[in-house]
């Protein structure tokens, strides 16, 4: 078998294949022994796409000629409030993303801005100031196929909460990393009530208490609204992941979570993914007798728990600091997985999210459960229990009770424990469930066609055409066109009924679930708030909000006004016209509007100085390569020929491909500078003129002449009441 055949002669499959998973020249039957470590049973799993390994394990099993980690995902120990502290810290996060690891990242020990310290400066800059240190030296660390990943978390009771909750508005700052806000169920309990909430720190070595008291609600409104413009920060729900796993009952203690948030970790922990894919367990799928395959199920999840072992021992040497060496031994975290969960339900003819949905959920995450925690205690039968295990305390654990198991299975429990601390996980396997064309971790479809843009596989943005394979085979089976009700995607479904879904495999995970909703452009604040809170009460461990056309731009995108392969050019636009300066040139540069948003981009020197206003008009495409400006007061008859320099007529070619397929404005900036060693007058102009159509942002300072509050618009603070402009 040939990867092309493996893989449907899927080109974006086989580029991730190629680019991220496969050493050196490998066969496809050469990766399948390699990644399989021998095994015929799991090899036989993989080959059917029943069952994978996280990215890490598929790239560097095996592989012999560089250090490079099995795992995911790490979680360091918080930096103590103290400079060497803090150095460390960015030593340990390099090292580990130079074997190939995300890390997760507390800094709610460290001192909130203007705490006393004694040296030069006299007083901390806080602990959001070092955020953007640790953010930068996760982009300078590169790995092969993949950028560094960061998570940094703050607790809900620390002083430079607000700060935190508002520093991802400077598009420029901490751009390598996510943040998320840890909150206490006494705090959703403040906010709820529209109570007071004191956020406190104390200093031991000098007993310096540091105090504010805020709104609960209005911090909680201010998250919303951060979210809502800017998909951050999150939200983990703190009480919820410490009391409801196989260790609730002990005094352990999680260090924070890793960079997509479904694995909490104690201080150097680690974790290794795997994923049963579900959409492959339904027989008969898409006709009346669809139905779950339970005993191929358990006999998989046996299979992966007792595979990712294997890999755990396997690996045990390869993590990059001693301090990860000492937890992944001492409490041996496994996250087995699952993806397919949308392209199951739709097989089986249920729609995501429905009442019969949950039910699924129920049967067949209750069946993963029990099969991982009886595979891991007949490891510990063999093998021994994990080192730090309780036995007492892991039978009262409430996640354990709350699966019901049968009397003998918790007397073998009682005898033995069990061989992991942490079983289960819901990875968000964006690259594998692509890869193999189904539906990503725990999420319905993301959209049945939509356009997918990668930075990793060829070290610059590529973009893919997608159509989701299931609608395809779908119309294979049944020979019907037209797509059932069940065929939703995920910005189509009621975000209660996410929350619904969410809340019932938490019952059956023990680890965490990374799981996005997504929200139309239309979506309220108020919308925010409200997941927020629902998300709390019904007991999930952590929330992601993502509202399309929000100021952070996409991986995925849907749009069609702003998608150039589903929305061919109109042969006339609206543009704006605009005469700019820069370094004492005269330019002009024209913006093609496409439902209001920046489409296209010509810009040129005119061969005189001209005098005229900003002003509308129409850019009509006459032929390839052939377009037209006229307006009231100016004509120009061939746009292509008015700019005939090379370099310049490929910034603006460049730019305006990024444009039609919804790339955000600040990246094609960004980029447009990069692109020269030397900023340009023609790219000056240009940027400027882009600049302009940014979406306004308040960035919580003051005007120093009237007081009222500065927007960032255009590029540019200025005070919006009295017109002062940091500009000028």
């Amino acid at each position: 078998m040939t990867v092309e055949q493996w893989l449907n002669h899927n080109q974006l499959s086989i580029d991730i294949w190629k680019n991220k998973y496969q050493w050196k020249d490998e066969t496809l039957d050469e990766w399948f022994d390699r990644v399989s470590g021998g095994d015929e049973k799991l090899k036989e799993l993989i080959i059917n796409k029943k069952f994978i390994f996280g990215g890490r394990i598929l790239a560097s099993r095996g592989v012999t000629d560089r250090k490079i980690t099995y795992s995911n995902c790490y979680v360091i120990s918080p930096p103590e409030d103290n400079l060497e502290s803090i150095f460390d810290t960015a030593k340990k996060l390099a090292r580990t993303y130079s074997y190939g690891g995300g890390c997760g990242v507390d800094v709610s020990k460290l001192a909130p801005k203007g705490s006393t310290i004694h040296n030069a400066a006299k007083t901390t800059s806080g602990a959001t100031s070092f955020m953007d240190f640790f953010s930068y030296v996760t982009g300078l660390i590169g790995q092969e196929g993949r950028r560094g990943a960061l998570m940094i978390s703050i607790d809900c009771t620390h002083p430079d909460l607000i700060d935190f909750i508002n520093l991802k508005t400077d598009p420029d700052v901490c751009t390598k990393a996510n943040i998320s806000v840890r909150v206490s169920d006494e705090f959703m309990k403040a906010a709820a009530a529209g109570d007071n909430w004191e956020l406190t720190f104390h200093r031991p070595e000098s007993d310096e208490i540091i105090s504010n008291t805020v709104n609960a609600q209005d911090v909680l409104k201010l998250l919303a609204l951060r979210n809502w413009e800017w998909a951050e920060p999150g939200i983990l729900y703190w009480d919820r992941i410490s009391n409801f796993n196989l260790l609730d009952n002990s005094d352990f203690e999680y260090a924070g979570v890793n960079p997509c948030a479904e694995e909490p970790l104690p201080a150097g922990g680690s974790c290794l993914l795997g994923s049963l894919n579900l959409a492959e367990f339904v027989d008969k799928p898409f006709t009346s007798e669809a139905h779950i395959n339970y005993s191929d199920l358990m006999m998989a999840t046996k299979q992966a728990v007792i595979a990712l072992n294997k890999v755990l021992d396997e690996g045990l040497e390869l993590h990059p600091l001693e301090e990860q060496r000492n937890s992944v031994r001492d409490w041996r975290q496994i996250g087995l997985g699952t993806l397919g969960l949308g392209d199951m339900f739709i097989k089986l003819g249920v729609k995501y999210g429905s009442d019969w949905s949950l039910e699924i959920i129920d049967s067949v995450y209750k069946c993963i459960a029990n099969v991982a925690i009886i595979t891991s205690n007949e490891l510990a039968k063999t093998e021994g229990c994990y080192p730090k295990c309780n036995k007492e305390d892991l039978l009262n654990s409430k996640f354990l009770n709350s699966l019901h198991l049968e009397p003998s299975v918790l007397e073998d429990i009682s005898e033995y424990g069990l061989h992991n601390s942490q079983l289960l996980t819901c990875a968000p396997t964006g690259s594998i469930g692509t890869m193999l064309e189904v539906s990503t971790g725990v999420e319905p479809n993301f959209a049945l066609s939509y356009m997918r843009k990668t930075q990793s596989l060829k070290g610059k943005d590529e973009y893919y055409s997608v159509n989701a394979k299931i609608v395809n085979d779908y119309r294979q089976v049944t020979g019907n066109k037209e797509l059932p009700d069940y065929f939703i995607t995920s910005e189509s479904i009621n975000p209660t009924d996410r929350i619904r879904v969410q809340g019932r495999l938490q019952k059956y995970i023990d680890a965490s679930i990374s799981s996005t909703i997504n929200l139309p452009e239309s979506a309220t604040k108020q919308e925010v708030y409200d997941i927020y809170v629902n998300a709390w009460k019904y007991g999930l461990k952590g929330v992601t909000v993502y509202r399309s056309g929000c100021n952070r731009g996409a991986v995925l995108s849907t749009s069609i006004e702003n998608n150039a392969v589903t929305n061919k050019r109109p042969k006339e636009l609206e543009a704006d016209l605009h005469l700019v300066k820069a370094n004492g040139e005269q330019f002009i540069v024209l913006i093609g509007l496409l439902n209001d948003k920046p489409y296209e981009v010509f810009a040129f020197k005119p061969n005189i100085q001209i005098n005229i206003p900003n002003h509308k008009g129409i850019i009509t495409k006459e032929s390839k390569m052939h377009y037209n400006f006229k307006s009231d007061i100016l004509t120009i008859p061939n746009l292509e020929l008015a700019n005939n320099a090379v370099e310049e007529r490929a910034t603006t070619l460049y730019a305006s491909m990024l444009l039609r397929h919804n790339a955000n404005i600040k990246y094609i900036v960004k980029t447009a500078r990069k692109v020269n060693s030397v900023v340009t007058s023609f790219t000056s102009a240009v940027c400027r003129v882009l600049n302009k159509y940014l979406p306004k942002q308040v960035t919580g300072e003051k005007c120093p002449e009237c007081g009222a509050d500065i927007i960032n618009e255009g590029g540019c603070k200025h005070c919006s009441q009295c017109g002062w402009s940091k500009c000028e």
